[in-house]
């Protein structure tokens, strides 16, 4: 037992009624009894230090609500969905330039084709139409036309190949078109329900700070100065009672010779726990 604001160890505890942690200090190993003459002991009214269990008790609930909204179930959920998302938007881009690029192609191919069917045809009217007299003027247009009849047939292969892979390339981009609205549409869902509970989470928080501030209005100052001191370093709990002989804060029993200095300590002295450092206090369930 340590009297405020001196003395007391430095280990950190675990979360018990208050956020104690069991087990920290072996029951067996009886705790030091420190000089309960302090140079400056902090001093507060007996009704100040319960008080203080009851901003303990709002605090530690507000911690939880914090935790509650910094750890919704949806937001795992959103921020994979999300990363999923944007790599499915990558994979879309990629297929849409492939889409394009093809789509390119094809049409050339297409322009190619109807270029060489229209020199054959145009060629062969000529003949046909006898404006071409000489033999050999003949036979040449005639294996040029043989020779255009290939190329037709080559560039319509060829278009043949790129049509398919473009109906390929197309599927893919429709599949990743159908799982973005579906990845949006879930998204959606579950901003919204994050939202939702979000709110009500703060409500309840914003509930139990109005509730709080009359609480710490007119409290005495180094009390409270050193209960947030202690909240900061021992995991969000300042104060723990003192109940059947025990530290609520870190789960300590507290043997007789440490109980006896308890008992005759003034009622207003502040008392420290000699295990975890928390603020101490005294109730008639204090087994005193």
């Amino acid at each position: 037992m340590d009297l405020a604001p001196g003395g007391g160890g430095e280990a950190a505890c675990g979360p018990g009624r208050y956020g104690g942690d069991p087990g920290e200090h072996h029951p067996d190993r009886p705790l030091a009894v420190p000089h309960l003459i302090e140079e400056h002991p902090l001093k507060a009214d007996p009704s100040a230090q319960l008080k203080l269990l009851e901003i303990q008790e709002l605090d530690a609930r507000a911690d939880l609500l914090r935790h509650q909204l910094a750890s919704l179930p949806e937001l795992d959920e959103i921020a994979a969905l999300e990363a999923s998302r944007l790599d499915l938007d990558n994979q879309s881009r990629d297929a849409r330039i492939a889409v394009d690029d093809l789509t390119v192609e094809q049409k050339k191919i297409d322009a190619d084709v109807e270029q060489v069917k229209t020199r054959r045809t145009r060629d062969q009217n000529r003949i046909d139409q006898g404006l071409i007299s000489n033999p050999k003027d003949i036979e040449r247009m005639q294996h040029e036309m043989v020779s255009l009849q290939r190329r037709i047939v080559s560039l319509e292969d060829e278009e043949l190949e790129v049509m398919a892979t473009l109906e390929d390339a197309q599927r893919t981009l429709d599949s990743l078109t159908a799982q973005i609205e579906a990845a949006d549409e879930r998204l959606t869902a579950l901003r919204a329900s994050r939202d939702e509970r979000g709110v009500e989470i703060e409500a309840e928080l914003t509930q139990l700070l109005a509730g709080r501030a009359p609480l710490v209005e007119g409290f005495p100052e180094d009390l409270l100065a050193l209960y947030e001191k202690l909240r900061t370093n021992r995991r969000g709990v300042g104060a723990a009672e003192l109940r059947q002989r025990r530290c609520s804060g870190c789960n300590i029993n507290i043997d007789a010779a440490e109980i006896e200095v308890i008992r005759k300590a003034p009622e207003d002295l502040v008392i420290r726990c000699e295990e975890c450092s928390r603020i101490l206090v005294r109730t008639p369930e204090s087994g005193l």
